[in-house]
Parts: C-alpha cells; sequence; structure tokens
C-alpha cells in the first residue's frame, strides 16, 4: 500500500509558478492577500484550502502536497498546518529561524505563524495536512490534557489545536524516529483521503486524534524539539470546555461557582477573550449539537430541542435559524441531499 499511495502522490505532484497559483486563485474569486513584509519578501495570507488541482475546498480536514521545485512565498493560515515530508528532507523557514525536518518526522505549525518551505526536489514528497478550528471540538481535544509525564506536550497540542489565538508564532516538531506505527497511521490517513470509501471522513479524524497520542507518547522516548513560552490560554479553554459539557442546564452563576469567580467577572472575561457572551456561547454550542442530531438521527426535533436543553421548540427553532440561516427542518433536508 505504501509504494503504491507513493506512486500515486507522484503522479499529482508537478512544479508550479506562483505566479500562475496566484492567478488561477484570484480568477476562482479568491485573493492571496499581502499582509505584510519581512526582509523585503511579502508575506501573504492564505486562509482557504485547495486540493491538488486548485479546487476549493472548506473541509475541516484537507490534505495536499507541497509542488516540487516550486518557490511558495511566506504566508500564513487561520488554522493549523501539519507537515510531513514522507521522502526526502525538507527545510521550513520561520520569521526568525530556519527548522530541518527529517523524513517522516513531523511539524505542527500554528496558526498565524509567518513560514514558508524551501523547494523541495523533484523526487521528494511533503504532505500538508490543514486542520481548521472545526476539525476537532473541545470535549475531543481534552484527552490531550493528561496529567502525565508528558502533560506539558500535550497541553501544548491542546493549545496549538483548539486556542485561535495561541498558535502565532509557534511550531512543535516531533523527531519520530521512522516509528513504524505512526508512519502506517500517517499513511493510512492520506490513504483514506485520496482513496476514499465510506465512512473515510469519520476514520481519517479518529486516526488524527489517534495520531496525536502516539506523538505524545513518543516524547517518552526521544528527543523532541517544541517552541513554546508560557503564554498559555488553558484558562479560557477549560471554561469553554466546562460550556462543552454542560451546555444543556448550564446557568452562569453555577459555571461561576464551579471556578470560584463572581458571575459578573466571569460574564465580562468570556465577553473579552471570546468576543461573545456567555449566552451566545451557550446557544453556539446547543446549535452545533443539535445540527449533530439532525445529520445522524431521525430523531423528532421536538425531541432533538429538548435533548439539548431547550423546552420550547418554537425558541429552538428561533436560534437555530439565526446561527444556521435555516430551520432545522431545512438544515435535516440539505444535509442529507
Amino acid at each position: 500500500m505504501t509504494n503504491k499511495l507513493i506512486n500515486y502522490l507522484r503522479t499529482k505532484n508537478h512544479q508550479r509558478s506562483w505566479d500562475d497559483v496566484f492567478a488561477e486563485i484570484k480568477d476562482n474569486g479568491k485573493i492571496a492577500h499581502r499582509v505584510r513584509m519581512i526582509d523585503c519578501e511579502p508575506v501573504y495570507q492564505f486562509y482557504d484550502t485547495y486540493s491538488d488541482d486548485l479546487i476549493l475546498n472548506s473541509s475541516a480536514i484537507t490534505i495536499s502536497l507541497q509542488p516540487v521545485e516550486s518557490f511558495i512565498p511566506f504566508h500564513i493560515h487561520d488554522y493549523v498546518e501539519i507537515m510531513i515530508p514522507l521522502v526526502e528532507d525538507c527545510e521550513i523557514v520561520l520569521e526568525h529561524t530556519k527548522i530541518k525536518v527529517k523524513q517522516e518526522d513531523i511539524i505542527f505549525m500554528g496558526n498565524q505563524t509567518i513560514h514558508q518551505v524551501k523547494p523541495i526536489s523533484k523526487k521528494g514528497i511533503v504532505i500538508n495536512i490543514a486542520l481548521k478550528a472545526s476539525a476537532f471540538s473541545l470535549n475531543e481535544l481534552n484527552f490531550l490534557q493528561a496529567k502525565e509525564s508528558s502533560s506539558a506536550i500535550s497541553n501544548l497540542l491542546f493549545s496549538l489545536l483548539s486556542d485561535e489565538e495561541y498558535g502565532e508564532g509557534r511550531y512543535s516538531l516531533f523527531e519520530i524516529n521512522h516509528n513504524q506505527k505512526i508512519v502506517d497511521l500517517v499513511y493510512d490517513i492520506i490513504g483514506e483521503y485520496y482513496f476514499p470509501e465510506i465512512q473515510s471522513d469519520q476514520i481519517i479524524k479518529l486516526e488524527m486524534l489517534t495520531l496525536f497520542s502516539r506523538l505524545i507518547r513518543q516524547v517518552n522516548y526521544s528527543d523532541i524539539k517544541v517552541k513554546s513560552n508560557q503564554r498559555q490560554k488553558n484558562n479560557l479553554l477549560s471554561l469553554l470546555l466546562y460550556i462543552e459539557r454542560n451546555y444543556k442546564d448550564i446557568t452562569l452563576t453555577k459555571m461561576a461557582d464551579n471556578f470560584g469567580f463572581n458571575p459578573n467577572y466571569l460574564s465580562d472575561y468570556l465577553q473579552k477573550h471570546t468576543g461573545k457572551t456567555f449566552i451566545n456561547l451557550v446557544h453556539l454550542q446547543r446549535v452545533n449539537v443539535a445540527a449533530r442530531y439532525l445529520s445522524y438521527t431521525n430523531a423528532s426535533i421536538a425531541k432533538i430541542s429538548n435533548k439539548v436543553g431547550y423546552e420550547n421548540p418554537s425558541y429552538f427553532y428561533k436560534i437555530f435559524k439565526k446561527y444556521f440561516g435555516m430551520s432545522p427542518a431545512e438544515y435535516r433536508k440539505e444535509i442529507k441531499k
């Protein structure tokens, strides 16, 4: 399977002119904005994700190939990017440093981190995995906050993957020493993406979570290079995780008591750090859970309304439409087309 996949990836791995890429993206109605300069070199904002054929892809998890023998300018993303050189090494340039990533090692690039990949050889294969904020819920990532000897890297990954304000200027390089279980897992994720079958999206998501766990385990057996500082947002993340877990019957007073805060202070803190009020955060969690029920079950809308914390179905309809732009019934019909 590995050789077959490598041969397939080579058929899609072409040299690209940055000017042609920029023009094609612009023709499709998207623009890679230039946001600043570094030593007379422009830095671009890449907030959209594309397939290897430059087709816009809005999925929460996307995979693409680094084009061979091609210049790509400095750029930033509003998502976490994972880069894995499958064949040969690669060099990544950040604003103030350069990082050599050896074959099969894995580097996580924080969102808003300025970087570029030096042109790779014609034989090289580098995979880019984009993880948008919607890829995983805080609850799914909570296992990363393990109270173990590896808690430092666990918390770093948790913050990189779940906090939109945390990633800037940060990366995490895992030297996996060709760990076969990790390598096989990476190839399986790529295979599921390029040769999708039933449940491929779910398998990719679950295998990505497994990959995070295996990388944390690997920390105990090999050296790891991690660029970090003490500015972590686990306090805010803990608050958001509490909302995610207790959305059905949560109240500001109960939540404040749980964390030992004054309710007014908690309300102001959430507003300041998320841009949303406490009740908006609760509504957002409730309707997102409701959307999953609408997508994957045949439960009645009234039952779903009650299950996510709304006793009045009419009010649930109103809130759901506010966030999704359509009624629950319309959403269910649209998602199941």
